[in-house]
């Protein structure tokens, strides 16, 4: 059995999306998985819409998430000669010809197809036959070169997730291989970088399984082996609709700025479409050690945000509180957040994370805590009552000689509301607000503790 080589190969015309991240992330765990290599190609022939930045995109993409590409990252325009090169042997060989039909002609011919109600397709007017005699090429013309697709029999492969798929070639057109400027097109590049990089399984979008025929036709034409392929379908919306590959919010980075882990994201993505029993949480290497291709699903898989916080709240439980704290602090920082002057990060963070599902609504809650609070005037009234104050008061006096941990605190708390005959809420609440001008918080005493003596006794001050 050949070594496996697989190959993850986006186009820079926009942001790496959740359903390219998919696609890598099979490729790169099949290669893993069995001890092969994963290439990372580029193709960037689209020159009207392929950018610099969504290239850089596509790497920080690949980075953040930790699919590490063993060769690569190769670009298809810096194979020009290498295309070029292949498109004049099948000429020489007579498997890709000349066509010389220009547009006005390509459009007549389809406006007559129409009419009939056939289906649009080049009719071979330029194509040589045996006993077929082509008139003179047009000097005015730039011709383009077209694949001489086989016209009989079928083109089929066993799809390691749809099955068996058959095309009539009678039903495929003679495509273009190369633009009348001699510019490689996309279907041919593809099987020139997949012949001369070895690649023997292509994992990719079932929006590619139109491609597939032509694909292996001309790597047969090449003398090329043909790769395993597999086609993964599409990934839905929560409102059920297609994810669409310019959405910003699917874009992979959009997650990091939202306060995602990559352990959660890679988790979440490889169970969309795929699985192993019903395990719902595992590691990378987990994935990597039980990933196969037949226990992909041919159904549309459907994304579920609900899941994938779910998964970014176990996931953030179970960092170190120090590498928690680091990333809750590079949040922090970006907003001009000084963390010097307050509670340890790490304790507050842990504190916080039960409550928290993303490292940005973990920052937001841990915020308070390194900056002037100023409660709301409406919230603060809900909760602080006339019949409260005097136990606030008794409160603000007893922390100052009350050991600083959190079950003497709380049963000082417990004190106040028996001493004045209140239920636990009514002194707790304007607490919580005062201090943090947050109604829902963690355990009041355990809050308390992380403030600080002094800055509790401050905030108390002003409404005693």
């Amino acid at each position: 059995m050949k070594p496996v080589r697989t190959r993850f190969a986006p186009s820079p015309t926009g942001y790496l999306h959740i359903g390219g991240a998919r696609t890598a992330l099979f490729s790169w765990a099949y290669a893993r998985r069995h001890g092969g290599t994963f290439i990372l190609r580029i193709e960037d022939t689209d020159v009207a819409r392929s950018t610099p930045e969504a290239v850089q995109a596509i790497l920080d993409g690949m980075q953040w998430l930790g699919l590490a590409h063993d060769e690569g990252p190769f670009y298809q325009m810096q194979r020009m000669d290498r295309y070029k090169e292949v498109i004049g042997q099948m000429l020489a060989a007579g498997t890709a010809y000349y066509c010389y039909t220009s547009r006005d002609e390509l459009d007549a011919l389809r406006a007559e197809q129409e009419a009939k109600k056939e289906k649009p397709r080049y009719d071979g007017r330029w194509r040589p036959e045996a006993g077929k005699t082509l008139p003179p090429a047009p000097a005015d013309i730039p011709p383009v070169v077209r694949f001489k697709n086989p016209k009989d029999g079928v083109v089929a492969w066993d799809d390691q997730v749809k099955g068996r798929i058959e095309f009539a070639n009678g039903e495929l057109d003679d495509v273009i291989i190369a633009r009348a400027d001699g510019t490689p097109t996309y279907n041919f590049c593809v099987c020139v970088d997949d012949w001369d990089m070895g690649i023997t399984h292509v994992i990719r979008g079932d929006d590619h399984v139109n491609n597939t025929p032509r694909q292996i036709n001309i790597l047969q034409a090449l003398g090329a082996e043909i790769p395993t392929y597999a086609h993964l379908s599409m990934i839905l919306g929560d409102d059920g609709a297609k994810l669409s590959k310019r959405h910003g919010a699917v874009s992979v980075m959009q997650y990091d700025e939202d306060g995602f882990l990559p352990e959660a994201v890679i988790n979440y993505l490889a169970r969309l479409g795929w699985s192993h029993g019903d395990d719902e949480v595992f590691s990378r290497q987990q994935f990597v050690e039980w990933f196969d291709l037949d226990h992909i699903t041919a159904s549309a898989a459907q994304f579920n945000t609900e899941k994938l916080l779910w998964l970014n709240q176990h996931y953030m439980k179970q960092l170190p509180p120090a590498e928690l704290a680091a990333q809750v602090e590079a949040r922090l920082t970006a907003r001009g957040v000084a963390t010097g002057n307050g509670p340890d990060l790490a304790k507050a963070a842990a504190l916080y994370v039960e409550r928290c599902n993303t490292l940005n609504i973990l920052a937001d809650a841990l915020e308070v805590f390194y900056g002037q609070v100023t409660p709301n005037p409406e919230l603060l009234a809900q909760h602080l009552a006339d019949e409260a104050r005097p136990a606030l008061a008794d409160f603000a006096a007893g922390i100052a000689t009350v050991a600083w941990e959190a079950p003497a605190i709380g049963a000082l708390i417990k004190e106040m509301v028996t001493k004045h005959g209140l239920k636990m809420p009514k002194l707790a609440m304007p607490l919580r607000v005062i201090l943090t001008g947050q109604a829902q918080t963690p355990a009041v005493d355990a809050v308390i503790t992380l403030i600080g003596r002094d800055k509790v006794a401050a905030a108390l001050a002003p409404y005693l």
